[in-house]
C-alpha cells in the first residue's frame, strides 16, 4: 500500500505512523510543505495522512501551500480513499467536510485521559480500545462534528477529539502516534505554548512519561490502522 504523508514543520512527522508502515510493508512518502507546496496527484496515493502543526486552518495567508492541501484533501475524500488526520490534520479535514473550526475553550497538551463516546464503544474501528485511557495532547483548536460523521471520543477539556466519515476518514485531535523523540521535539520547539492551564502540564511532566506509556497509545495506533480501508 502507498502511503502519503502531509508534513507542515519538521519537527511533527509521522512518527508511529512510519513504525507502523514499515512493519507492514507499506511504503511511505512525504511533502514537506514548510520546504515547498509541490503536492503528488492523488493517484499517488492509496492513504493520505495529514499531520499536525502549530499554524491553524485559516492561515493561508502565512502557508499559501495551505490552499493547495485542502484541494488535495477534498480530492482525496472525494475520490474513496482513505485520510487521516492528527491535531490539525484532523481540522483540516473537519474543515474539508463542511464543520467549523475555532479556538478550543481550553488548550489541551499534555498527557490527559480521553473516553471513547457511546459510538465509539460500538464502532468497529474503536471497540477494540479501553472505554478510557491516557493520550498525548497537544492543541488550542476544536472543531464542530462533520455532518454524517461518527464522534468517537472526547476529553473532560475537548468535547470533539476523534471523528470518522465515511468509515475511511479519520480525524484524531490527539497524538497516537508519539514517541519520547516526537514529543521532546514539540516541547522543544513549542516552548512558548506551555503556558499556565487547567490542561496544560509543564514540560518536565511530559517528558517523564515511561516506554509503557508511549507502547500503549503506538498499540492503540497500531490497531485502528490495522482496521481501517487500505
Amino acid at each position: 500500500m502507498r502511503i502519503h504523508v502531509l508534513q507542515h514543520v519538521p519537527f511533527e512527522g509521522p512518527a508511529g505512523i512510519g513504525d507502523w508502515a514499515a512493519g507492514k510493508g507499506h511504503s511511505v512518502t512525504i511533502t514537506p510543505l514548510f520546504e515547498h507546496g509541490r503536492l503528488p496527484d492523488r493517484g499517488t496515493f492509496d492513504w493520505l495522512v495529514v499531520m499536525g502543526g502549530p499554524m491553524g486552518v485559516r492561515d493561508e495567508a502565512d502557508y499559501p501551500w495551505m490552499a493547495t492541501e485542502k484541494e488535495l484533501i477534498d480530492a482525496a475524500i472525494a475520490a474513496g480513499k482513505t485520510v487521516i488526520g492528527v491535531c490539525l490534520g484532523a481540522q483540516l479535514i473537519a474543515a474539508a467536510l463542511g464543520a467549523r473550526v475555532y479556538p478550543n475553550a481550553h488548550r489541551e497538551i499534555g498527557w490527559y485521559p480521553i473516553e471513547l463516546t457511546d459510538q465509539g464503544r460500538a464502532s468497529d474501528l474503536f471497540a477494540f480500545l479501553p472505554h478510557r485511557f491516557e493520550v498525548f495532547h497537544w492543541h488550542g483548536d476544536t472543531f464542530d462534528l462533520p455532518d454524517g460523521a461518527v464522534h468517537l471520543a472526547r476529553s473532560e477539556g475537548c468535547g470533539h477529539q476523534a471523528f470518522l466519515y465515511a468509515d475511511r476518514v479519520l480525524g484524531l485531535q490527539f497524538h497516537l502516534e508519539s514517541t519520547p523523540t516526537s514529543v521532546a521535539d514539540l516541547v522543544a520547539n513549542c516552548a512558548d505554548e506551555i503556558v499556565p492551564g487547567r490542561y496544560v502540564q509543564d514540560a518536565e511532566r511530559m517528558l517523564a512519561a515511561t516506554g509503557e506509556d508511549y507502547a500503549r497509545i503506538n498499540r492503540a495506533l497500531f490497531g485502528i490502522l490495522d482496521r481501517l480501508p487500505a
